[in-house]
């Protein structure tokens, strides 16, 4: 090979090389400039996102927002934001007050057993029933449900102080109230369908929608205050009072389980 010919194969041989690294750079600063688009994209990602939940944590907690709700007082009650829940002929002079929590257990149980005969006594005349919801439980427990469930029973209320009763009366069942740890009340469509074992709200749409739109939900907080700043001795639920004596089992604190035991502490009340 001549050196001409030799000089001119090592200048292409420079050219493509040349031309290749210039390839290769271009390639490369395409490569650097979308990583950089990327890790942008991200950050903005990561930062919307972010703000996104402060946003969510910042927003009230749905019942806080109820707190602030217009107050919607259900018909049959009476007294300051329609707290006073009163059921019960008026010839009757005395007043039985029960402060109960829609997910209390043991006011399941009570009702189960001495609800009948709180039953017949109201229809007899007895003594009136005043009841005094709480809804502590969804603190201790965490969830929503005794507050959904006071609400219901502020939209049965509504309908007839008949129709309160007898729905109470079926979420204390035991075919229906949940187990301490569940929450099913929380469930709209769960309290509809232990609504519709009450004649008065089965296929009711006005108690239905004002379940599912919660038009007591306010109420119902307000309700709750009624148990917490209580001046009665209070200590959980069930609890009961004969107008200003406390009915309790002989030698305990707490409600009678039984309904002769609840006859004999009432009575003694009543000569009392």
């Amino acid at each position: 090979m001549s050196k001409r010919n030799s000089q001119a194969a090592k200048t292409a041989a420079r050219e493509r090389l040349r031309v290749e690294r210039e390839k290769q750079a271009k390639k490369e600063k395409a490569k650097r400039k979308l990583i950089v688009a990327v890790s942008v994209v991200g950050a903005l990602a990561v930062a919307a996102g972010a703000g996104f939940l402060i946003m969510e944590s910042n927003k009230p907690e749905y019942w806080e927002q109820a707190a602030k709700d217009k107050l919607v007082k259900p018909a049959n009650t009476s007294g300051e934001n329609g707290t006073t829940v009163v059921i019960g002929k008026d010839s009757a002079k005395k007043t039985l007050k029960l402060y109960e929590d829609p997910r209390c257990p043991a006011c399941a149980s009570f009702e189960q057993s001495v609800g009948p005969t709180i039953k017949k006594d109201l229809a007899d005349g007895k003594y009136k029933v005043q009841f005094i919801g709480a809804a502590f439980l969804d603190k201790s427990l965490l969830g929503e449900g005794s507050r959904n469930a006071l609400s219901a029973l502020g939209a049965a209320l509504n309908v007839s102080p008949g129709a309160f009763m007898d729905f109470k009366e079926q979420l204390y069942s035991a075919k229906y109230h949940p187990q301490e740890s569940k929450d099913d009340f929380k469930k709209d469509s769960y309290l509809i369908e232990v609504a519709d074992q009450v004649k008065e709200l089965k296929g009711n749409e006005e108690f239905r929608k004002a379940v599912e739109d919660g038009t007591y939900d306010r109420w119902a907080l307000e309700l709750a205050k009624t148990f917490n700043t209580t001046k009665d001795d209070v200590k959980g639920t069930p609890t009961v009072y004969l107008d200003d004596k406390k009915i309790t089992a002989q030698g305990s604190d707490s409600a009678p389980g039984t309904p002769e035991e609840f006859n004999r502490a009432v009575d003694a009340a009543l000569k009392g």
